[in-house]
């Protein structure tokens, strides 16, 4: 019996020994108390809520610490902590902020968000994942897609037909892009700055006329099936890309093409080379005519500029803000028809080198900006993410009553291929590097009754409060409020910072 009383009391001593070097080391340990203050200052977090959070804290670092323990069992030695020598601690500090940064810029989009649909020795397709998929901030443009599709000089690209509604733009190169509608077959030999719009499930083929310059066009699509989700169906195929017609049994195609089965085993198994293969000079020379069903058929190349009820040409109108800072080109359902189902606004911005556009809002649109060329970065206001980079939680009933919102700057590093989200309401600016100007295609949606709102320059929206309104809400005399937003003599364009601020630290 005393032996028993013995062993507890051993038992216990070491419980709180283990217990006190644990609460020690986690008093010490900087990712815990990081973790530990956000629950503390998170906002609208009761006293349950706040010690769920801290107990989730507590669970990942213990789990961390096992994981760390078990690598330095299985990997020749060290100490059970993690320490700068062995490169960990700098290796886990370093993906911990990549987490960190991941989470604060919900709204940009870089390489390793895109997903390569096609890649063949002649080209390739690359599309955006879900917005959805990054932040449920996204949710009100979680059924539109981003994608692009670049090609080598005299590339085809094989015929087939997407579960979504279509707009293209044609940055480079010069595509003959050929659909099918019923028994009419349309060829549109399309230049660049033009817009063209494919309906879904219509089928479509096109090719690079160009012998020099490789094609680069950006797709902006919204899917008709399965909301959010993007797919392209061939027709024509046979190993790669493989063709839908062999999804149906033997017996099926045999019926439908009166048709022997090892010529279809042959149709069908054939092509091997990809979507997007290269194409002889001849074959582009006739991919670029049209011939009309139906007994008659024409040659008709339209050329951008001109009236066409699938294609419109950004680069035909004049520029509906331009200066020495930029040129900004616009086009809505009253210059191009076809993107008034779609409630879709398509501009392109071309700042110059050192300069900005905005700061300014949309009052309805959410903005899709894809960086078609340069160098720069963006900066956004946003009340939704909290300065620890996690989207704000929702108040609970009995605690409605909130301050005045906070907000944090969103930002990002901008090049070829990067894609940022400014959703309405969203007071937002684009800068360009002062060793390039900055080239970018935008696609508003909800664009229907929207207004841009100017926040600096000649029509700003806060010159044209009333002075009592000045007065009342900067508290300082209104003759102050205007000095500061009447000094800007330019508008919407404007030469940009000297020097580029540090991204993640917003004014103060």
């Amino acid at each position: 019996m005393a032996l028993k009383s013995k062993l507890l009391l051993v038992a216990l001593l070491l419980s709180v020994m283990f217990l006190s070097v644990y609460v020690a080391s986690a008093t010490q340990d900087p990712e815990l108390k990081q973790c530990r203050h956000q629950c503390e200052h998170q906002q609208g977090f009761d006293s349950k809520q706040r010690e769920q959070c801290e107990q989730g804290c507590d669970k990942y670092i213990k789990q961390k610490r096992e994981e760390e323990k078990h690598r330095g069992k299985s990997g020749g030695g060290g100490s059970f902590y993690p320490i700068s020598e062995t490169g960990r601690a700098q290796e886990e500090e370093e993906e911990f902020q990549g987490r960190q940064q991941e989470d604060q810029n919900p709204y940009f989009f870089e390489d390793e968000h895109f997903e390569t649909r096609v890649q063949t020795e002649e080209g390739r397709f690359q599309l955006l994942q879900k917005f959805t998929e990054r932040s449920d901030l996204l949710r009100a443009i979680e059924n539109y897609r981003i994608g692009f599709l670049v090609t080598k000089p005299h590339a085809f690209v094989a015929p087939s037909h997407f579960d979504a509604d279509t707009v293209l733009f044609v940055f480079q190169g010069r595509p003959a892009v050929t659909i099918v509608r019923g028994e009419k077959r349309e060829t549109h030999n399309l230049e660049r700055g033009d817009l063209f719009r494919i309906p879904a499930g219509t089928p479509v083929y096109m090719v690079n006329r160009d012998e020099n310059e490789k094609l680069f066009i950006v797709n902006f699509m919204k899917p008709v099936s399965v909301p959010g989700e993007y797919e392209a169906f061939y027709a024509a195929g046979g190993e790669n890309p493989e063709s839908f017609f062999k999804a149906f049994s033997p017996q099926v195609l045999q019926a439908a093409l009166k048709t022997e089965m090892n010529k279809l085993e042959r149709l069908f198994g054939q092509q091997r080379q990809g979507s997007i293969t290269r194409a002889s000079k001849e074959q582009i020379k006739k991919l670029s005519q049209q011939h009309g069903q139906g007994g008659s058929e024409g040659f008709w190349p339209f050329h951008g500029g001109q009236s066409s009820s699938d294609a419109f040409n950004l680069f035909s109108k004049h520029p509906s803000q331009a200066n020495k800072f930029g040129r900004l080109f616009e086009a809505d359902f009253n210059d191009f028809k076809q993107l008034q189902d779609l409630d879709l606004l398509v501009s392109f911005a071309n700042i110059t080198q050192g300069a900005m556009v905005g700061p300014f809002f949309n009052s309805r649109a959410t903005k899709i900006s894809f960086v078609l060329d340069g160098e720069g970065y963006f900066e956004m206001a946003c009340p939704h993410v909290s300065s620890t980079g996690r989207q704000e939680q929702q108040p609970q009933p009995q605690q409605r009553q909130k301050s005045s919102p906070r907000y944090q700057k969103i930002s990002g590093n901008l090049r070829r291929g990067a894609v940022f989200v400014a959703p309405a309401g969203h007071p937002m600016t684009a800068i360009a590097s002062r060793n390039s100007n900055l080239q970018i295609i935008c696609f508003e949606v909800n664009a229907h009754d929207n207004i841009r709102v100017p926040l600096a320059g000649k029509k700003n929206v806060v010159s044209q409060f009333d002075r009592e309104a000045k007065e009342l809400a900067f508290n300082v005399p209104a003759r102050e409020v205007d000095r500061i937003f009447n000094n800007q003599d330019d508008e919407f364009f404007f030469e940009g910072p000297n020097e580029q601020p540090e991204h993640g630290r917003a004014y103060a």
